[in-house]
């Protein structure tokens, strides 16, 4: 079949899926914006889209939708130029509806079914919003700040013939009439590369080696901000170094924002709540790496001792399977995406996600205690292997998924 691809940083979660879809012999084509530099193997084919930020007095709540139905504007004359001069007709679309890019392409190809990727439907209660009171304090205007922001998701997926969510929880977060049209197939973990190795090691910006069995405290994210619990870890840190004095901390995230809102003063969220803390830390062994080659983030979590992952009710990482994959003891927050995945106690230990104390307390344990957490790792692995391993698992579930669309 004719397969197109649509996703504005392409591959994006189709990285595994597309050149499989090219290996099983169909004819895979992608549509990224112009500005997206990453390379893929798939031919791929840019659209250039000038975001045009809108008047919020003049659209008030509708500017989310302002901004997502302009390049979704911008993809269909893309893709209508592309039907035009070169006849070009996919069977079927996949594309991710968090950016706009879906909401006209059935209007340019009527005939050609629709999928799209549901990661998250807004809500103003009972996810994000209002979560964290310090940085989101719940308030009315937020609520319906956040069902505005849903307008665009719930055109793409009724306009859509199916959605697919990586976890159940995201998928919980549409309406009843949408997420009954949502299929659940996690992206995939290579287990295979994501392993436990005795023999890793990674060398700190300041030229120390770390190895696997050192006493190594890992915390990673896309960036470091409140959504993903950066400031309860930091919050918790000097306990835990006071407490273990050989501990080394390794942090990677850059310093912009992915979610939510920048803090005020210019100063990005990194140095905010370090230098709340910076007082009571060895500077010497707290090492912040920023954005690492992926292999280098494998190296972490195969030398991690304790791996802190925190976060909102949200989008759940991919790092957080990834570090279970890779046999790494998980203190992950007791919010709900985490409790999807991990079993306190069994494959990783639960925190209440705002407890700076009981961070402190169960971080200083595993560290303390390696031994008694053996079982733990081999738990954190097997919950990968039995349940989201790219190869054996979600690669063919989603293969299957998108070929039973297949024209016949």
């Amino acid at each position: 079949m004719k397969l197109l691809f649509v996703h504005q940083n392409f591959p994006g979660q189709f990285l595994h899926l597309a050149p499989e879809m090219v290996r099983r012999g169909h004819d895979v084509l992608a549509f990224t914006d112009a500005a997206n530099q990453r390379q893929s193997p798939i031919k791929t084919l840019r659209y250039k889209h000038e975001v045009i930020q809108p008047d919020p007095q003049a659209t008030r709540l509708g500017r989310n939708y302002t901004l997502m139905s302009d390049r979704g504007v911008t993809v269909a004359r893309a893709a209508m130029q592309l039907r035009d001069s070169q006849g070009y007709v996919p069977d079927v679309i996949f594309g991710h509806s968090g950016w706009g890019e879906t909401l006209f392409l059935k209007e340019v190809w009527p005939e050609a079914k629709l999928i799209v990727y549901a990661e998250f439907y807004y809500k103003g209660r009972g996810a994000d919003v209002g979560f964290d009171p310090e940085f989101n304090p719940p308030t009315f205007d937020q609520v319906m700040i956040a069902q505005g922001r849903t307008a665009y998701l719930g055109q793409a997926m009724l306009h859509a013939d199916a959605g697919l969510s990586p976890t159940e929880w995201q998928a919980s977060t549409y309406p009843p009439l949408l997420r009954q049209n949502i299929k659940v197939i996690f992206d995939g973990v290579d287990s295979s590369v994501m392993t436990p190795n005795p023999d890793a090691q990674v060398t700190m910006p300041n030229g120390q080696v770390l190895r696997a069995g050192d006493e190594v405290l890992t915390f990673v994210n896309r960036n470091l901000e409140p959504y993903r619990g950066y400031h309860i870890f930091m919050r918790a840190l000097p306990e835990v170094m006071a407490a273990r004095p050989d501990v080394q901390v390794a942090i990677v995230g850059g310093d912009e924002v992915s979610y939510g809102a920048a803090p005020k003063g210019g100063r990005g969220w990194k140095d905010v709540f370090l230098n709340e803390v910076k007082d009571r830390l060895d500077l010497n062994r707290v090492h912040f790496l920023g954005k690492v080659p992926y292999q280098t983030f494998t190296a972490l979590m195969q030398v991690s001792r304790a791996h802190a992952y925190l976060t909102y009710p949200f989008v759940l990482s991919w790092s957080m399977l990834e570090s279970l994959s890779a046999g790494a003891v998980v203190v992950a927050s007791d919010t709900s995406p985490v409790r999807e995945v991990i079993r306190d106690g069994v494959n990783g230990r639960l925190v209440d996600f705002f407890d700076v104390k009981g961070w402190s307390a169960a971080l200083i344990d595993v560290l303390a205690n390696p031994g008694a957490h053996e079982k733990m790792r081999i738990a954190a692995r097997r919950t990968v292997l039995d349940r989201y391993d790219l190869k054996t698992i979600c690669l063919p579930q989603m293969v299957d998924f998108v070929e039973s669309f297949a024209p016949g």
